[in-house]
Order: structure tokens, then C-alpha cells, then sequence
């Protein structure tokens, strides 16, 4: 269910190129993607030692496809280009989903897809929110905001979710609201970093009503104005985490602990930004290796006692 990446980390040109059409084995293939996986994560672990290894490998497969998508969308510079590299990663998707998979990266999904019989619309819909990136960067509303995590971020969950074997779309909004809160507390501690690529995630009508101007974003001049711009921001975030929170009693341990990572370590991030002020455009809060065990522990201690249908 890591339902978001570490945006602004380059993939190095090396990787990129092992994902263009080299014809690899399976097992090649699957150590291109473990080695993509674990170098690339920041606020969760992607792929963690948590799960069980024989699906361990799968979460990985997935984590790489949409890695080196998102980087096609940020990481090159010609706006035209990376249309161009997305429109022929889409076209090698669907050639993959048909049964000839070509290059490290759609080998291994390949596999994946076949083992659990997963359709293509997520693997599109992530690819549809890549090219978004490079076609608008305003929202003027906060549904277009939400309309953009339903493809960047809540088919993750969905495809978390299929390879343990939970495929109730009744649980689908629950894992829908983890996403898209992780998705918006992405966006509230990246407001810096995004802005640096002409990239403004907070709606229009949020900086009209709180009067902040984007000269404040690109100036990083932190205001009592942009302070409760983002305390309001923030609020709605813990609002959607809290509905997603009902997934935990639905859960086994053998997802139970890592869901609840990712919603803690994500509710963290809030904390932090709370106990920054909200001031994120002088400092880009993130946790500590510290804070990383502490919520580890805390987890492990709530699946153990069994508590999956508590909301803690």
C-alpha cells in the first residue's frame, strides 16, 4: 500500500537504461527491481522486510514500475520528451499485459500480473497521474486535488491490497482515503520542493480564502496567513486518515503491521509539520531513524495484542 513515492529523487540514467527493451531472465529481472526498491523510499519502507517473502518480491515489481514512471514525468527536462518516454512506457505496459514483456521492469511485472491475475487499469491509471504532472501543475479546487490521487495514488493500495488476496471493493474506500491522505501529506511536506518545479498541489480556492499568494510559496515567505492555510490542510489530511483506519479490522497480520505503518508513519509527518508551526517552506519536515522505530514498535505491539479492529 505504499501509496506514495519519494518524488524529487532522481533515477539514475543506468537504471533507466536497464528498463529500455534489453531482453533479460525472470531472476535478472527481479533483481533489477529488489535493487530499485530498496534504494529509493523515504517515508515507508517499500517492499519492507515486514511482509512475507514470498510476496515480498511482488511489492517490489510494482514499486519499480511506478518509480521509473514517475521519474519519466520529472526527471527529464524537455516537456515533450517525457510525454514521449511516458506515451512508449504505456505502450510497453500494454505489450506486457499481452503476454510480451520487454526489458527488466515489465519482466518482472509480467510475472506478477500473471500470478495474480491483475488487470491493467491501475498500472494506467498511475500512468495517467505521471502525465498529468507534465500537463497541469494549478488545482483550483480540492476535488481536482482528490480526482488526482485516485490515480496517483490510491491504485497502489489496490494493487497492495490484491496481492494479499483482499479483493472486496468494499474495502477499496477504506484503503482509498490511507492513499490519498498519504498522497496530501506528500504534497503539505513537499509545498518547497514542488514549487521549485512550477508545481503547486494546494487548491486556488484554499490560497484565495486564506489569502496567500504563490509570490509567498516561490519566496518561501512564511506568514500567520500560511500557517493556517496549512493547519486547514492538515486537519482534512487526519479526517481521511481516520476513515481509513477502519481497513485495519478487516486486515491479518500479515498486512496488518505494515498498513499500519504506512498510516502511522504518514500521521507522523502531520505531527511534524504541527510542531514545526506549519512553517514547511523553511524546513521540509521528516522523521528520524528514531521516529521510524518508535513507530515500528508501537505497531508491532498494537498486531500482536490483536487489536486490528481498534482505531489507535
Amino acid at each position: 500500500m505504499g501509496c506514495y513515492l519519494n518524488r524529487g529523487q532522481c533515477l539514475p540514467k543506468i537504471e533507466t537504461n536497464v528498463a529500455a527493451k534489453t531482453p533479460v531472465s525472470l531472476a535478472q529481472a527481479e533483481e533489477f527491481t529488489r535493487n530499485l526498491a530498496r534504494s529509493h523510499y523515504e517515508n515507508f519502507t517499500v517492499g519492507t522486510f515486514l511482509l512475507p517473502r514470498e510476496k515480498r518480491q511482488h511489492i517490489y515489481n510494482i514499486y519499480a514500475f511506478a518509480r521509473i514512471g514517475d521519474d519519466l514525468a520529472d526527471e527529464i527536462a524537455g516537456h515533450t520528451e517525457s510525454l514521449s518516454a511516458l506515451k512508449a512506457y504505456e505502450d510497453r505496459l500494454q505489450a506486457c499485459c499481452d503476454g510480451h514483456p520487454e526489458s527488466a521492469v515489465f519482466t518482472a511485472l509480467y510475472n506478477t500480473i500473471q500470478t495474480f491475475d491483475i488487470p491493467i487499469d491501475p498500472f494506467q491509471r498511475l500512468l495517467k497521474a505521471f502525465r498529468q504532472d507534465r500537463l497541469k501543475n494549478r488545482y483550483e479546487t480540492f476535488d481536482e486535488v482528490l480526482d488526482y490521487c485516485q490515480n496517483s495514488a490510491n491504485p497502489v493500495g489496490e494493487l497492495f491490497l490484491t496481492i494479499f488476496d483482499y479483493r472486496d471493493r468494499a474495502l477499496l474506500p477504506f484503503s482509498d482515503a490511507v492513499c490519498t491522505a498519504l498522497q496530501l501529506t506528500n504534497f503539505w511536506q513537499d509545498v518547497s520542493r514542488d514549487a521549485l518545479k512550477n508545481r503547486i498541489y494546494i487548491p486556488q480556492e484554499d490560497l484565495r480564502r486564506f489569502q496567500v499568494t504563490e509570490e509567498e510559496i516561490f519566496s518561501e515567505h512564511f506568514s500567520g496567513k500560511f500557517r493556517k492555510l496549512i493547519r486547514f490542510e492538515v486537519t482534512r489530511t487526519r479526517e481521511r486518515f481516520d476513515a481509513g483506519k477502519k481497513l485495519f479490522q478487516y486486515l491479518k497480520k500479515d498486512i496488518s503491521l505494515d498498513v499500519r505503518l504506512f498510516v502511522s508513519g504518514g500521521e507522523a509527518i502531520l505531527d511534524k509539520i504541527e510542531k514545526q508551526n506549519y512553517d514547511v517552506l523553511s524546513g521540509r519536515p521528516s522523521l528520524s531513524k528514531w521516529d521510524r522505530a518508535r513507530l515500528f514498535l508501537r505497531a508491532w505491539w498494537i498486531v500482536r495484542k490483536g487489536k486490528n479492529g481498534g482505531q489507535s
